[in-house]
């Protein structure tokens, strides 16, 4: 028994060596492996990649998550498919996810994967277009105009311009961004957003808008206690200036034509009575009245007495609800700085200049002259102007 025993006790530790044994070469083993990937690892941002020097180029659009981003260098070969996660880790280790910039990209094949990321973060150069927003255009016209300068679609574009959340960022008042939208020459990039773009041409706005009320502190001043007016007020009147006439030394007549209207207690009802505000109506504003959605171009009777037209300035006293256009610098200071008179009222002498009249019956007298007979004036100042 004895004998049994201790052969028993030999066999055990027999084994208890080769567990040990076996233990220790696996541990050496997953430790030299271990050594291995990690070496591996570390060695794999400066390795080269397997393919030649051919150039590689593709476009990343802007958005493209990493791993669409990762999808898009493997189907090129820039990253071997087997290596897929050691360069997504890499990456990830070094913070870079978030940083690959949208466009055009060139790699090799045999780029090193630091490399390759260098190429996915690099800041791409600004590709810009130029854009002319022409004085006195609606944000109808200006999103075409956006669009056919590759910007955008109409629809994105005056979405955004309509965008109740960034009308509150930009602090304008109203439902759309009309009257903000500055005229100028720009040079937009390629990939703005359609609200980058919006906030763009506002930004100028205020620019020009700021600088002329310091330039006319007191006339703005004054504008608000006579007539209680705040900025808002000046950019709408501006914009009716804008669409009454293109000769730019009339505005600040036309202007003050206006404003006579809102200041003379002998004139009543206050009434400016100016057709663009009825064509804005009837064209722009999502909601239009039944006799709005039967305009097609030309006004007509049933427009001129349309009540439910909140634009129709023949039927509604003083300002209409929001400018009706975009106004340049010139309309804007028109406002500022109006030319003082007594005139009431003007009519198109068919030459791009208008008649001023005090009185009614001067202005009856035009009206017959140039709209009845037709007659053309020579484009003089003076005879704009009864003596």
């Amino acid at each position: 028994m004895k004998f049994l025993a201790r052969m028993r006790l030999r066999r055990s530790r027999r084994s208890q060596r080769w567990a040990l044994l076996v233990c220790v070469l696996s541990l050496v083993a997953g430790a030299l492996a271990a050594h291995g990937a990690y070496r591996r690892l570390m060695n794999y941002p400066n390795r080269p990649g397997d393919g030649d020097e051919a150039h590689i180029e593709f476009e990343i659009e802007r958005g493209a998550s990493f791993p669409e981003v990762l999808r898009r260098l493997v189907e090129h070969a820039v990253v071997p498919e087997s290596e897929a996660m050691y360069f997504k880790l890499f990456v990830l280790h070094k913070g870079a996810a978030s940083k690959v910039t949208a466009g055009p990209h060139r790699f090799r094949g045999d780029m090193t994967p630091s490399e390759v990321l260098d190429e996915l973060i690099r800041p791409q150069p600004a590709r810009e277009t130029a854009v002319t927003i022409p004085e006195g255009k609606n944000l109808i016209e200006v999103a075409i105009i956006l669009a056919e300068a590759g910007l955008g679609t109409p629809s994105e574009l005056e979405a955004a311009m309509r965008d109740r959340e960034l009308l509150t960022e930009l602090g304008i008042p109203g439902e759309t961004v009309e009257g903000y939208l500055f005229p100028d020459t720009y040079k937009l990039p390629q990939r703005a957003s359609p609200s980058d773009l919006v906030r763009r041409l506002v930004a100028r706005h205020h620019e020009v808008f700021a600088d002329l009320k310091r330039r006319h502190r007191d006339a703005a001043e004054q504008l608000e206690r006579r007539l209680e007016w705040g900025d808002h007020q000046l950019v709408i009147l501006a914009s009716v200036v804008e669409k009454e006439t293109a000769a730019k030394h009339e505005r600040p007549l036309i202007a003050g034509v206006f404003l006579n209207r809102m200041k003379f207690a002998s004139f009543h009802p206050k009434l400016l009575q100016t057709d663009p505000t009825i064509v804005y109506g009837c064209t722009v504003p999502k909601h239009k009245s039944d006799a709005c959605k039967q305009f097609q171009g030309r006004i007509r009777s049933i427009h001129l007495r349309d009540l439910d037209n909140p634009y129709n300035t023949y039927t509604h006293e003083g300002l209409p609800p929001g400018p009706i256009s975009n106004p340049g610098r010139a309309a804007l200071e028109a406002v500022f700085a109006p030319k003082a008179s007594r005139f009431l009222y003007f009519v198109s002498r068919n030459d791009k200049s208008h008649q001023f009249s005090r009185t009614v019956a001067e202005h009856e007298s035009a009206v017959e002259l140039y709209q009845r007979q037709g007659a053309v004036g020579d484009g003089s100042v003076e005879m704009a102007q009864p003596p």
